[in-house]
């Protein structure tokens, strides 16, 4: 386009100046018809405005002709030398390399996590946590249960080793006896409780009532609450930050920070 303008331009030059020509040949020929002091003096004054013209006109003209002559690089030819990739030109999108290790995680399989992953993602970040002993911990469900004999449920053991690993453990449980007691923490330790993790007999808290389950928790300032009992859960929801009910049917949503779950293993799995 513009060597198109440069063109027109040049041409309309080339004609006013033939159009000059012949104008100050005919100006000269009348002059010199008239030889008066006036007429030759006229004449001189006109050559010199012809000769400034000239000059004002001459190197326009050599600018837009050496524009015009000069040769026109190929886009390729400038995208190369401004150091660009060539494909763009071809409309192609660059690819960016593809490294190693995207490689591998897209040819590798999923890593499945080990119970001590799953533990420390579903608790987030707690550093306490309290537990109710029956019905999760324990086979039996009520504290009339504990009088006569206490049962540990062994698929949860590894669950509260891995987490007593990453935060403070308390069990508690409501009972109606010191005998009871007995049984309860003589059944966690045949089972194993006290031997791994961080969990020892000190950490084990019992009530006569479920109000004094509720004030544990509260006194203890737990993160985390475990508990089979729907009454308890909802009073402790409002100061708890996380709460787990136990319960082998469907509850429905309890409030935005309470999870249920069947039993305690299945919640970590």
């Amino acid at each position: 386009m513009s060597d198109l303008v440069a063109e027109n331009v040049g041409a309309l030059v080339r004609r006013v100046s033939r159009h000059l020509n012949r104008k100050i040949t005919d100006v000269l020929a009348l002059l010199l018809r008239h030889k008066s002091a006036g007429s030759l003096g006229a004449v001189a004054g006109f050559a010199i405005a012809v000769v400034f013209a000239w000059k004002f006109l001459g190197p326009s003209r050599g600018r837009r002709t050496s524009n015009r002559r000069k040769p026109r690089a190929s886009p390729s030819t400038s995208r190369e030398a401004a150091g660009a990739d060539p494909s763009l030109s071809e409309g192609f999108m660059p690819v960016s390399p593809l490294k190693v290790s995207d490689a591998i995680e897209a040819v590798a399989p999923a890593v499945e996590l080990t119970l001590g992953q799953i533990v420390r993602k579903r608790l987030g970040g707690c550093r306490k946590m309290t537990c109710q002993l029956l019905g999760v911990i324990l086979d039996e469900k009520t504290p009339e249960e504990l009088q006569k004999h206490a049962t540990l449920r062994l698929s949860v053991l590894e669950v509260l080793e891995e987490i007593s690993k990453y935060c403070d453990l308390y069990l508690m449980e409501t009972v109606l006896d010191d005998e009871s007691e007995e049984r309860v923490l003589s059944a966690l330790e045949n089972g194993g409780v006290f031997q791994k993790g961080s969990l020892i007999k000190d950490k084990v808290l019992f009530c006569s009532t479920e109000v004094g389950r509720t004030s544990f928790v509260r006194q203890l300032e737990a993160d985390w609450h475990i508990d089979s009992n729907l009454e308890i859960i909802s009073q402790l929801s409002r100061f708890i930050r996380f709460q787990l009910y136990i319960s082998e049917m469907e509850s429905g949503q309890i409030a935005p920070n309470v999870f249920t779950s069947t039993c305690l293993e299945q919640f970590f799995s």
